[in-house]
């Protein structure tokens, strides 16, 4: 059975510092998702350039094909060592699970992951490897729905060092405050804010170090089907809306002609919402038993724009028009299914509509997602 993972991520920066010295890197495809994690040696610019170098080396290689092996291999060859402090330049944790859910992590300096279940933690069994005389630890092992793996720099088992704790939260506090955070199930963004929010409390709002978290969580795929434009033949408006409205997950409809038809063949109105309307996108609609409505080709123009511009959901989330609406729903999802009308729009060039779907469906498919489209 195929999984999905919910993915949160949340940092500080040390103080006084404008860039930080962690970097995050999240790599979907439609076989795996990689998450890399790199904590660069001090902090500031030098920092940032250490961690960022390592994030994307590792992130462009695994996407390119690479074997985890030889990414690890090129990153141990070309990161240097402190001679003074005997440290690594940068460290690192990459976890990447295929889409089956079987996982395998690495880690190279940083703070032990924390692996979870509901509200227990889950033990794995590393190996110890030494790589052209850098010593990394392996593990594989299943990741299934209701799991969760946590990735920290030592920013965060740091935290309260010599203030509001003597010795730092460590990693036994972190244990402590995750499980928590797990039984409230709350979703990956929110744990990582609150886990963030707690070190910048221990911080006394001035962190003495760069703090990096990232919450993985294993979820049932999430599934959107999307309705664009009226079927050719009139006919077949039932059948559509009916396969529709039995799709399971999220249900969205986009344009005006398009919502009209749902809402006959339902027998329900359409309600419009005009405090979400924007300088360059219609508002949105209403109709009970459809979890978004929008208008059509101009809607998904501006929503592929927010997607190409790498907008994280949780930045799409925060604006109410139906553009942005429409790209967090997609980017939310993991399976998304388009049915696509096919009939001619006397107000509008339907060619180019058709080929601004084809983008979008090519766009989602490079960020990992399972698409598929049928034409009516």
């Amino acid at each position: 059975m195929k999984i999905s993972l919910d993915i949160g991520r949340a940092q500080l920066n040390k103080a006084g510092e404008e860039l930080c010295g962690d970097s995050i890197e999240v790599v979907r495809t439609r076989s795996s998702t990689i998450v890399v994690l790199s904590d660069g040696l001090g902090s500031g610019v030098k920092a940032n350039i250490l961690s960022s170098l390592t994030t994307k080396t590792a992130a462009t290689m695994l996407r390119m094909g690479g074997e985890i092996e030889e990414v690890i291999e090129t990153l141990v060859q070309t990161l240097p060592t402190c001679r003074v402090r005997k440290l690594a330049y940068s460290t690192f944790s990459i976890l990447q699970v295929m889409a089956a859910g079987r996982a395998y992590l690495v880690e190279y300096d940083n703070p032990r992951a924390f692996l979870g279940h509901g509200d227990r933690l889950r033990e794995i069994s590393r190996i110890r490897r030494v790589i052209n005389d850098k010593e990394i630890t392996e593990a594989f092992f299943d990741f299934r729905e209701g799991d969760w793996l946590v990735l920290i720099s030592d920013g965060v088992v740091h935290a309260g060092i010599g203030g509001v704790l003597n010795r730092g939260w460590g990693w036994d506090g972190v244990r402590t405050f995750l499980l928590e955070l797990a039984a409230r199930n709350l979703d990956a963004t929110a744990w990582a804010k609150e886990l963030i929010q707690r070190c910048h409390q221990l911080y006394a709002g001035r962190p003495g170090d760069d703090t990096s978290v990232v919450v993985v969580k294993a979820l049932v795929p999430r599934k959107v089907t999307v309705m664009i434009g009226p079927p050719m033949d009139r006919s077949a408006d039932a059948l559509v809306v009916e396969k529709l409205v039995r799709s399971p997950g999220v249900k969205v409809v986009c344009g005006g002609t398009t919502a009209s038809i749902v809402a006959r063949v339902l027998d329900r109105k359409i309600e419009v919402d005009l405090s979400t309307r924007s300088d360059r996108v219609p508002p949105v609609g209403f109709i009970a038993g459809i979890d978004l409505v929008t208008e059509g080709t101009l809607t998904v123009l501006y929503a592929l724009e927010h997607l190409r511009q790498e907008l994280l959901p949780e930045d799409l989330q925060k604006a109410r028009d139906g553009a942005s609406r429409l790209a967090a729903t997609l980017l939310w999802a993991d399976v998304i299914h388009f049915i696509v009308g096919l009939a001619v729009n006397p107000a509008g060039d339907c060619a180019y509509k058709h080929r601004t779907i084809e983008q979008l469906i090519r766009l989602l498919r490079k960020k990992g997602k399972e698409v598929t489209a049928e034409y009516r």
